[in-house]
Formats: C-alpha cells, sequence, structure tokens
C-alpha cells in the first residue's frame, strides 16, 4: 500500500462480528414485530382492547416511532455522522436502526443510510483520527 495513502475506515474481525451479530438481532426482532405483534389480529385486538402486558406497551411504542419515521431518521443521523467521523459504534447504531427502519415501514431513510454506511467504508481512517 502507498505510504501516502491512508488507510480505510475497516473494523477489526472481532468487531465485525459484533457488528453483523447486532445486525441480525436487530432484523430478527423486527420481523418478529412486524408479522407477529403489529400485523397478528389477535394479538393487535388484545392490545388494542387494552391488555396491559409489555408486548402491548412495545406494540405501541414501536407503532408510534414508525409513524414519526423515528427508525429512518435515527439510521440517516448515524449514517451521516459516520460518513464524517468514521467510529464503529456509529456505523453499528446506524445498521440496527436501518434494519429496524427498512421492516417497519421507514424504508426510505434507512434505505439512505444503508448507501451511506457502505459509503463510509471508503473514508480513510484517518479523517477519524483528526
Amino acid at each position: 500500500m502507498d505510504a501516502a495513502r491512508p488507510a480505510l475506515f475497516r473494523p477489526s474481525g472481532g468487531r465485525w462480528v459484533a457488528v453483523i451479530a447486532l445486525g441480525l438481532l436487530a432484523l430478527g426482532y423486527a420481523f418478529y414485530m412486524r408479522y407477529s405483534v403489529i400485523q397478528h389480529t389477535p394479538t393487535g385486538l388484545a392490545c388494542d382492547a387494552g391488555l396491559p402486558t409489555l408486548l402491548c406497551r412495545m406494540r405501541s411504542a414501536t407503532i408510534a416511532i414508525f409513524q414519526h419515521t423515528g427508525f429512518g431518521a435515527l439510521a440517516l443521523a448515524a449514517a451521516a455522522v459516520n460518513l464524517w467521523r468514521p467510529r464503529v459504534a456509529l456505523f453499528a447504531l446506524g445498521l440496527v436502526a436501518a434494519a429496524l427502519g427498512i421492516v417497519l415501514y421507514n424504508v426510505v431513510l434507512s434505505g439512505i443510510a444503508v448507501a451511506l454506511l457502505i459509503l463510509s467504508l471508503a473514508r480513510p481512517a484517518a479523517a477519524a483520527a483528526r
């Protein structure tokens, strides 16, 4: 590699494993919330009737967040900051929020965030140190 060319932002192998595991957990949770809780008619009817369970509170919170584009906005904000100052924690936060947003109806902002996350892998690692 050329000495004048700075190294690109690349997390280590162990950090990639953690980021991928977090992304897959977020994706699994999003699928569970969408297909087993939000779109499941008996669960929806029970929660709308006032069932005071943690599942119904999680359902209400998730619905409120995606109605206000919360997952997509968080993913886009984390990805934009990560593009500016690459950090593994920001990359993981953006990936988790994007996974939740893509499955839970915030597709446009989450898709842009994924593109920014991919683009951040082409940033010099030295930009984070300055």
